[in-house]
C-alpha cells in the first residue's frame, strides 16, 4: 500500500514537472516571446514571466505558473514609457545586464525589465501603435 502511495505521488511530481516544462516551452517558441520581468510601480518584488507582444496587446505569463492563461493584459495603444534606467542594487533579482522601463498603461503604472538586446524591438512595437482618437 505505501509503495503505490509513494509511486502514484512520484508521478503526479514527474507529471507536473513535465506541464511546467512543455508550457515554458510554448510561450518561448511565439514569435515577439520575450523573457521580462515585470512589477506594479511601488511593490518591492520582481516577477519574471514570458511576454508575447503582437497586435495591440502585450500578454505577460507569469514563469512559474502552470497557468495557460495571461496573468496581464497592457494594451499597446495605452502603453507610455517615462523613463529607462539600468538595475539599481535594489533590483536584487534582475540581471546586471537588463534595462528597466517605467511605463503608465490602461491598468495603472508598472516597472518593465528585459535584455538590452530585448529594448529595441519592444520600443518600436510600442512607437508604431496606430493613433487613438481620444
Amino acid at each position: 500500500m505505501t509503495t503505490a502511495i509513494l509511486v502514484l505521488v512520484g508521478l503526479l511530481v514527474v507529471g507536473l514537472v513535465a506541464a511546467f516544462l512543455l508550457r515554458r516551452r510554448f510561450l518561448l517558441s511565439g514569435l515577439g516571446a520575450v523573457t521580462m520581468w515585470l512589477r506594479p510601480a511601488g511593490a518591492p518584488r520582481w516577477s519574471v514571466g514570458v511576454a508575447w507582444y503582437s497586435g495591440d496587446m502585450l500578454l505577460w505569463y507569469r514563469g512559474l505558473s502552470l497557468s495557460v492563461r495571461p496573468n496581464q493584459r497592457l494594451c499597446r495603444s495605452e502603453f507610455q514609457v517615462d523613463a529607462r534606467r539600468r538595475p539599481t542594487p535594489g533590483d536584487l533579482s534582475l540581471p546586471a545586464e537588463s534595462v528597466v522601463l517605467t511605463c503608465r498603461t490602461g491598468a495603472g503604472p508598472h516597472d518593465l525589465a528585459m535584455d538590452s538586446s530585448t529594448v529595441t524591438g519592444f520600443l518600436s512595437w510600442i512607437e508604431s501603435a496606430p493613433p487613438v482618437d481620444r
